[in-house]
């Protein structure tokens, strides 16, 4: 450990050789209690030389406006960051870094299985064998879409995309795409390109979203796309609760506008709200987009690698 190693602040529990290599090779602080408020937050911040953070804090403007002046890192242990204000850690002279890369597979695999739990109901499935309630085969009992043949549009064509597009091909679905451009990985899928992401999502039997959340991407599916969708499609979310206006997917699902939706993220997490959870054509699940025991770690290897390049006056390996 170096003579004066620089005060790192661990804002939640991360994988525990993680934690052990930070706390051997740095003064480290990690917080064993749950997510910091804004005040706990706002102490950390001016009190430390770095902040490993998480989505679950919210350092916008106002929160980074307080911090100290020997704050000048925000390592964060995850690849958006939709949760910090980069213009204003710029403005203060804080670096930011992220994680990228390696949540690429696991975040593909919970897309996939949000996909095929929600066309083949296997959430309402195994809720009825929990209940007690299943009353054994039947030729018309818990009939789902099969995903062989069904159009897969994929709204964002970038590497979770792709490897989306990769691992539903191999089910037997037909792939389409909207991004800001042409990807020619995307080509060699045999994916099809669309520049009118209403045209394509009209078309689609399933709508999958795999953007990052920007002020552009904000609200992105409304009530108005959701209109769009035909009445028998599904939308799937593992990017980022606000791309979709939950206010507006909800009383499509009531309506029957769409067949069903599969959740891995929410506008307001942890609150999950209830008129989701009570609807049966919902397959929801707790943000597990990238929660293995191989990918967190290495997303902890990667904010370690982030911190001792800052900490030598090297340039940031993922400088977001």
């Amino acid at each position: 450990m170096a003579a004066n190693p620089p005060r790192v602040i661990v804002t939640r529990r991360l994988p525990e050789p993680v934690e052990a290599t930070l706390i051997a090779e740095f003064d480290a602080e990690v917080n064993h209690g749950p997510p910091f408020d804004r005040e706990r937050l706002a102490a950390a911040v001016q009190a430390c030389d770095v902040l490993a953070c998480t989505v679950t804090d919210r350092l916008d403007a106002d929160m980074i406006g307080r911090a100290g002046p020997r704050l000048k890192l925000l390592a964060n242990f995850g690849v958006g960051v939709d949760h910090i204000d980069l213009a204003a850690a710029k403005a203060r002279g804080i670096l930011v870094s992220n994680t990228p890369d390696v949540l690429t597979d696991d975040t593909a695999d919970v897309t996939l299985a949000l996909i095929l739990g929600t066309l083949r109901g296997l959430g309402e499935g195994e809720r009825v064998v929990r209940a007690g309630q299943w009353a054994g085969w039947g030729p018309r009992r818990q009939m789902g879409r099969s995903l062989a043949g069904k159009s897969l549009a994929i709204v964002g064509m970038g590497r979770i995309g792709l490897a989306v597009a990769a691992r539903a091909r191999a089910c037997g679905m037909h792939i389409h795409y909207h991004n800001r451009r042409r990807v020619e990985s995307g080509d060699a899928l045999g994916a099809t390109y669309w520049s009118d992401l209403d045209a394509m999502i009209g078309d689609a039997d399933v709508v999958s979203l795999s953007c990052p959340y920007t002020a552009e991407t904000h609200h992105l599916i409304d009530g108005l796309r959701l209109k769009r969708m035909k009445s028998d499609a599904f939308l799937i979310n593992a990017a980022r609760g606000a791309i979709v206006d939950q206010d507006a997917l909800i009383e499509a699902l009531e309506a029957g506008e769409i067949a069903g939706a599969g959740l891995d993220v929410y506008p307001n997490e942890p609150h999950v709200d209830p008129r989701l959870i009570a609807l049966p054509n919902v397959m929801l699940l707790p943000h597990l987009g990238s929660a293995t025991i191989e990918t967190r770690i290495a997303m902890g290897e990667k904010v370690l690698a982030n911190i001792r390049a800052w900490a030598k006056g090297e340039d940031l390996p993922d400088r977001a």
